[in-house]
C-alpha cells in the first residue's frame, strides 16, 4: 500500500513510476490493472517503464496469464500472452466474477520516491460529479439497456424501474441517445462505452454489430424484444419474444415481489 499525497497529486505518472519500481524490487509473477482508461494509460507506461509486454482490455484470464480479449469491435474473440518481460494485464472492470478464496493476504507499505518527471503534470482543479443512487455503467454487476423499442424519453422510465429493482445501472443504444431520449454518456457499443457485466438485459434492441461490441462479453444476456428475427437473440442466453412495455413492468414487479 502507498499512501504518497504525490500519487493523487499529479497526473499517471506516479503511479507507473512506483510499479515499475515494484516489479523491479519484487519480480512479480504479473502485473495486473483495472482497464479504466487512467489504469490503460498506466499499463502502457509500465510497460515502457520494464521493457515488458502489456495486454489490455482482457475479458478473462488463464493459467500462464493467457489472457481472453474480445477484439475488432467484438467480431474475434482471442487468446494472448506477454512474450517479453514482466507482463501487464489490463482487465476490463467486472469482466470476472469474485470468487472466495482461502488465503492469508498482508498488507504492506511501500516508500514513495518519485522522480521529477514524473511531477511534470499537476492536477490544479478537482469537480466533483454528483452521482446517482445506481451503480457506474462501465463497472456494475447488472445493466439494463433500452433501445428503439421503448419509444420515447419519457419511456425510459421503465427501463430505469426495472434497474432500480435489480441495484443495476441504465444503459441504451445508439439509436435511442441519437433520438435524444437518453444522455449519450449511458450509450452502450462501439462509439459509446463497453461493458462486461454479469448479467446484461437488452430491452427493445435489435443488436446491430454496433451495439452487440459493446456488451456481448456479458456472461449472460437476456434480451426482450417483440421481433423474433432481431439479431440480439443470436447473441442471448435467454430471449423473450414480446412487448418490452408489457414484459420490463412485469419483470420489475417480480423482482420487488422477491427482495
Amino acid at each position: 500500500m502507498a499512501g504518497s499525497a504525490d500519487l493523487a497529486d499529479y497526473v499517471v505518472a506516479p503511479k507507473a513510476e512506483l510499479l515499475a519500481q515494484l516489479v523491479s524490487a519484487q519480480s512479480p509473477a504479473a502485473v495486473l490493472v483495472a482497464a479504466t482508461a487512467e489504469g490503460k494509460e498506466i499499463a502502457g507506461r509500465l510497460a515502457i517503464k520494464t521493457d515488458s509486454g502489456v495486454i489490455t482490455d482482457a475479458v478473462g484470464l488463464g493459467e500462464g496469464f493467457v489472457a481472453d480479449q474480445s477484439i475488432f469491435g467484438g467480431g474475434v474473440n482471442v487468446h494472448a500472452k506477454v512474450r517479453k518481460g514482466t507482463p501487464i494485464v489490463a482487465v476490463r472492470p467486472n469482466s470476472t466474477a469474485p470468487v472466495t478464496s482461502a488465503g492469508a493476504g498482508t498488507e504492506e507499505e511501500v516508500p514513495v520516491t518519485l522522480s521529477d518527471a514524473a511531477k511534470a503534470a499537476r492536477v490544479v482543479e478537482r469537480v466533483k460529479q454528483e452521482k446517482g443512487a445506481r451503480p457506474e455503467l462501465t463497472e456494475a454487476a447488472i445493466v439494463v439497456s433500452g433501445g428503439r423499442g421503448v419509444g420515447s424519453a419519457e419511456n425510459f422510465s421503465v427501463i430505469e424501474g426495472l434497474a432500480d429493482a435489480l441495484g443495476a445501472a441504465v444503459g441504451a443504444s445508439r439509436a435511442a441517445t441519437d433520438a435524444g431520449w437518453y444522455p449519450h454518456q449511458f450509450q452502450v457499443g462501439q462509439t459509446g462505452k463497453t461493458v462486461s457485466p454479469q448479467l446484461y438485459i437488452a430491452a427493445g434492441i435489435s443488436g446491430a454489430i454496433q451495439h452487440r461490441a459493446g456488451m456481448q462479453t456479458a456472461k449472460t444476456i437476456v434480451a426482450i424484444n417483440k421481433d423474433p428475427e432481431a439479431p440480439i437473440f443470436e447473441l442471448a442466453d435467454y430471449g423473450v419474444v414480446g412487448d418490452l412495455h408489457q414484459v420490463v413492468p412485469q419483470l420489475t414487479d417480480e423482482v420487488a415481489k422477491r427482495k
